[in-house]
């Protein structure tokens, strides 16, 4: 009988181990995409809602950072700084509403260019602000709509009277 060499057995473990290490590869891979594809998802829907902050998705997606950036990686830990500097806004009452939004704009913009970073897209910190598009009627709409809603509101309440004026009294006769 023949002695097995070293490149026998090389061929024994390729051809055992070939297969495992294939399925175990693909696997790691399927798993960056997906965890990239979760990232994508999140900045895509911010910088499609970045106009419209009080958006449910907006708000969602903003909410999905922490669940799919990691803090453990350098630039994807800036994303978690910005987000929380953002979030720390957000919930701040002692600027004046002009400052506030001057300020939620400016962090808003350095959180989607931090995730633009990590996801290794070329967006500077200009067109991020700039190049949304926000229909004026959109703006008039949720006015109207908030204007509305309060009304309706301070009627329920009682805090409003609803004025009623009566047209067409039927009139008495024979």
């Amino acid at each position: 009988m023949d002695k097995i060499t070293i490149a026998d057995w090389l061929m024994i473990f390729a051809v055992l181990l070939g297969p495992i290490i294939a399925v175990r590869l693909t696997r790691y891979l399927d798993n960056k995409k997906e965890i990239r594809e979760r990232k994508l998802a999140v900045f895509k829907k911010l910088m499609a809602t970045r106009a419209y902050t009080i958006s449910w998705d907006h708000v969602e997606a903003l909410n999905r950072i922490d669940l799919e950036f990691d803090k453990k990686e350098k630039n994807e830990k800036a994303v978690i700084e910005a987000w929380k500097e953002y979030l720390n806004l957000l919930g701040n009452k002692q600027l004046t509403p002009e400052q506030w939004t001057v300020k939620r704009v400016d962090l808003l913009v350095e959180l989607l260019h931090k995730m633009a970073i990590v996801l290794n897209y070329d967006f500077d910190k200009t067109h991020i602000k700039n190049s949304s598009y926000s229909p004026m009627a959109h703006g008039e709409l949720e006015e109207q709509q908030t204007a509305i809603r309060k009304g309706v509101i301070e009627v329920l309440e009682g805090k409003r009277p609803l004025p009623l004026f009566v047209t067409n009294l039927p009139r008495g006769g024979s």
